[in-house]
């Protein structure tokens, strides 16, 4: 770590001592992940050649191949992956589980793009053992996540942070999916509208140089080929908008059955009392059972998509392969497997496609194409209901296929998709995972967790103010000075009254002998529109921080005194929201081994501390742990929270107003006889009592 340090530092001095403009830089790094992005993506196809060889016999796997393997090649292949994934995911990198594209807009959102370089390692290994042993999962989420760990490293290792490392990670996404799809406006869009949801010109080129560094390197090595060869399709009459309508109607549907199936079965899995590290070998072994019969649902299933884009699929098995693909893919991801969702969309797009295809080219020959059109516009459209992307989904299309006539049905269909998700699903299938461990990606910040976090907790007493009458000669000696950038102007009572940045005082640096026995800091300060008290709660000011251009707000005592006591960076709310999660993933942890054992009830932690879980006494039914006052009656902490929601239990984090249900169970710390009083209280009566004990 040292040595990388000091290479770091050598690195970057070198760096400064070259005259090059910010813009310039960031997009010659964006060059360098771009480079090194497309040959990522280059080894991890290889990569997964490599392992089809291993498990099936072949370096070129096809469907054709597939099918002439003996029964018990096709059943052991993929439980043998899923024995080498679940450890690696498991005790490696838990971020290299499941389909990639949520950690790394969790990253970006709230962790400024920092994400751990073994996570490269780790994603590459597993999803290349999990796809070559028949894994039924796409390559496009690994190679995101692949390439989004590169260019984060990158970053971390000129020490960019902020905004910038964003966007480096953004270049890395890019590099991904240009370079495995051969698809450089494609991947620049994906990053831009997926990753960072976001279109700003400041990222735009960086992000677009980098897709178009890995596509040269991938179509160097690799040839300039779209990655489905078909025939030319077009838009026959303006009668086929009808059908186009009805698939646009069809596809939305299949994807909300697709995002709801997946995270219903990952539930199926995540209760199952099985040893997390083997998981993935069930779900290989169920891959395996299926796989004997309909080897189409193996792997990423380009030969599947091919078959049905040439309409040489008959209707039944068109029909039959949407639903398979959909048990496969969620069977192989919900069980702990690593692998994307983006090829599974195509394959079920294209199969419903060619089936609504087939049935509207039999009733109309005369008038509409045949399958393979619709086939296309299927693959888009339910890409684009599951992302909730239209626009990476219409030029994604567009560039696998290079054929432009079919636009028109294609962006037709994939409004319609993209209408019907988001009205009954706010959530994408990346996003729903973030929301089902209670981040909210509005702005990037975690709304459960944030919402149980005083601004006391996060708050600092270091700052700068100045006051009112402060001259400029004091002004500017104190910008020299400080390590601050923001002064807090206050009068002779500390009641704040405005805000001064160092930005302010640049403005009028070069006036400053003529302005000097004019100017007060009252003159240029800012009115300070937004305060904050000790008690608000942190979702509010990260909310407050998406509004202004500031990174510390004020905290006063109350909001008619004024009084200056500290201030939040939003440095300090995001340090405080990463401890929180390192608890409750550890407390989730920790917790699901006591449900799982039947032997211990409680964990013996530290210092006379244990982790118990329990479920709530009656009193506490209906009534807000706020006014329970928990913490003070009996000195323990609740860190976890499991209430039945639809038939299964959902992990939340406490707060404050959080009302307790019947069958909610709690996991607290504390010491053991302080957990065994509140375990057994009984009535309300003995509640009061037990709370004036404490109190007087």
């Amino acid at each position: 770590m040292k040595k990388f340090e000091i290479l770091s530092s050598f690195l970057l001095n070198r760096i400064k001592n070259i005259k090059i403009e910010e813009h310039t830089f960031m997009v010659i790094i964006g060059v360098v992940i771009g480079v090194l992005g497309g040959f990522g993506a280059i080894f991890f196809r290889f990569a997964i050649k490599f392992f089809q060889g291993i498990f099936f016999g072949s370096f070129h796997y096809s469907l054709e191949y597939a099918n002439t393997l003996p029964w018990y090649i096709k059943l052991l292949a993929p439980a043998a992956g899923g024995l080498i994934v679940g450890p690696i995911v498991y005790y490696f990198a838990r971020e290299a589980k499941g389909h990639g594209v949520p950690e790394v807009m969790e990253a970006v959102a709230l962790r400024d793009g920092k994400i751990r370089p073994r996570v490269m390692i780790a994603k590459v290994i597993a999803s290349a053992v999990c796809i070559g042993s028949g894994g039924s999962v796409g390559r496009e989420g690994p190679i995101v996540q692949i390439g989004s760990a590169l260019g984060s490293t990158i970053g971390q290792f000129l020490k960019i942070t902020g905004a910038k490392l964003r966007t480096l990670v953004a270049c890395g996404a890019a590099a991904g999916i240009a370079g495995t799809f051969n698809a450089p406006i494609a991947g620049a869009l994906f990053s831009m509208e997926v990753i960072l949801g976001d279109f700003g010109i400041s990222q735009f080129s960086p992000i677009v140089v980098s897709s178009v560094s890995a596509t040269v390197v991938s179509r160097h090595f690799l040839g300039n080929f779209p990655a489905f060869v078909i025939p030319k399709y077009q838009l026959v009459h303006v009668f086929e908008m009808i059908p186009y309508t009805i698939l646009g109607i069809l596809a939305g549907f299949s994807a909300l059955f697709f995002i709801n199936f997946l995270y219903k079965t990952e539930d199926i899995f995540e209760e199952l009392k099985f040893p997390e590290p083997l998981k993935p070998v069930i779900g290989g072994f169920i891959i395996g059972i299926l796989g004997i019969f309909i080897p189409h649902i193996f792997g990423v299933g380009y030969d599947s998509i091919t078959l049905a884009l040439h309409g040489k699929l008959v209707w039944y098995m068109l029909l039959f392969l949407i639903f398979l693909k959909i048990f496969a893919t969620s069977i192989t991801i919900g069980s702990g497997g690593s692998g994307g969702v983006f090829a599974p969309s195509l394959f079920i797009g294209a199969h419903l496609g060619g089936f609504i295809g087939i049935i509207s080219h039999k009733l109309f020959p005369s008038i509409t194409s045949t399958s393979g059109a619709y086939a296309i516009v299927g693959m888009g459209a339910v890409a684009a209901g599951a992302m909730h992307a239209p626009i990476t989904a219409i030029v994604i299309i567009f560039e696998l296929t290079n054929n432009y006539t079919i636009i028109l049905p294609l962006m037709f269909s994939c409004i319609i998709s993209v209408l019907i998700t988001t009205h009954f699903k706010k959530d994408s299938i990346y996003t729903l995972k973030l929301s089902r461990r209670g981040i909210n990606l509005f702005k990037g910040h975690e709304i459960n967790i944030l919402k149980s976090l005083k601004v006391s907790q996060a708050m600092k007493y270091n700052f700068e103010k100045i006051y009112l009458n402060t001259n400029i000669k004091k002004l500017m000696d104190l910008m020299v000075k400080s390590t601050h950038n923001i002064f807090f102007v206050i009068n002779k009572e500390n009641k704040l009254i405005g805000i001064l940045s160092v930005d302010d005082l640049r403005k009028i640096i070069f006036d400053m002998d003529s302005l000097q026995p004019l100017i007060v800091a009252y003159d240029i300060m800012v009115p300070a529109k937004h305060i904050v008290t000790p008690e608000e709660s942190l979702d509010i000011i990260m909310k407050i921080f998406s509004e202004v251009n500031y990174d510390e707000l004020p905290v006063v005592n109350n909001l008619e005194e004024k009084k200056l006591i500290g201030v939040i960076s939003k440095k300090d709310v995001i340090d405080l929201y990463n401890q929180e999660i390192l608890k409750r993933d550890t407390a989730t942890t920790l917790s699901r081994f006591i449900s799982t054992t039947e032997r211990y009830k409680e964990i013996h932690l530290v210092n006379n501390k244990y982790l118990s879980e329990f479920k709530i006494p009656d009193f506490f039914i209906d009534k807000k742990i706020k006014d329970l006052k928990i913490a003070n009656v009996f000195n323990v902490e609740i860190i976890l929270i499991k209430t039945f929601v639809n038939k299964n239990y959902s992990i939340i984090t406490p707060f404050a107003d959080y009302k307790f249900s019947k069958d909610d169970i709690i996991t607290v710390i504390g010491e053991k006889e302080d957990i065994r009083k509140l375990k057994n209280f009984k009535n309300e009566e003995g509640w009061i009592w037990t709370y004036f004990l404490h109190k007087y």
